[in-house]
């Protein structure tokens, strides 16, 4: 099971720090910068960019016949592609969340 943690974690670094019950340190000074929404979003875009790239990688040296293991590739493989959907509904739910705040009366 500590397998899907380390592939969560590697899709959303400093997701399992982030969501800790550990409380937070009060007495940090103002200069230490906390990773807001927007750097942990572009985290996630280059992790899904770094998976989609091993995943082509891999089935590249498959197509050249180089010695790849059939399993390895396909999990590669399914890998990517629910780290894009992942990102696809996170996006979506952005999306939405922006149009009902601008459909609200001021």
């Amino acid at each position: 099971m500590s397998n899907g943690i380390g592939a969560i974690n590697r899709l959303v670094p400093g997701l399992i720090e982030q969501t800790s019950s550990i409380k937070p340190d009060i007495t940090k000074t103002t200069d230490t910068k906390e990773a807001g929404f927007s750097e942990m979003f572009s985290e996630m875009i280059g992790s899904v960019n770094s998976i989609q790239k091993d995943s082509a990688q891999m089935q590249e040296a498959f197509m050249n016949g180089e010695p790849v293991e059939i399993h390895q590739m396909m999990i590669k493989a399914q890998e990517a592609g629910i780290s894009m959907d992942l990102l696809l509904e996170v996006r979506n739910k952005l999306v939405n969340a922006y149009s009902e705040i601008m459909r609200m009366p001021i």
